[in-house]
């Protein structure tokens, strides 16, 4: 199933592509290091940690800390997919990710990318 082959990519390979979009429109790594510790729980160090050792995407979420339950509060679209219908456990969380990232890069203040209360 060509859809699945996303989950044997390597977060690493992609990591940079987060870096890289937030960081064209003015955005850190911090920031974007922030959302991703936020999302799955990792501490800093437990994100280089994955990032070095290249773990798949599967991996990366199903060893996760603790999931964010606030995460659940992210919607919209995603590469035209509304994200609170993606079906699929896995994709969802690759896309909730997608859609933070976006929302950095699209100038969204911290506070409203992590869904804190305002």
């Amino acid at each position: 199933m060509a859809g699945h082959r996303i989950y044997k990519v390597s977060f690493a390979s992609v990591y940079p592509h987060y870096l890289t979009k937030a960081e064209k429109k003015g955005r850190t790594k911090e920031e974007v290091d922030e959302i991703i510790r936020w999302l799955t729980g990792y501490t800093q160090d437990q994100l280089e940690s994955q990032i070095e050792t290249e773990t798949d995407f599967e991996t990366f979420f199903a060893k996760a800390p603790e999931l964010n339950p606030a995460r659940q509060l992210i919607t919209g679209t995603i590469c035209g997919v509304r994200v609170e219908e993606i079906e699929d456990p896995l994709m969802r969380e690759i896309r909730y990710l997608d859609k933070l990232i976006d929302e950095l890069a699209k100038g969204r203040p911290m506070e409203k990318v992590l869904r804190r209360p305002g």
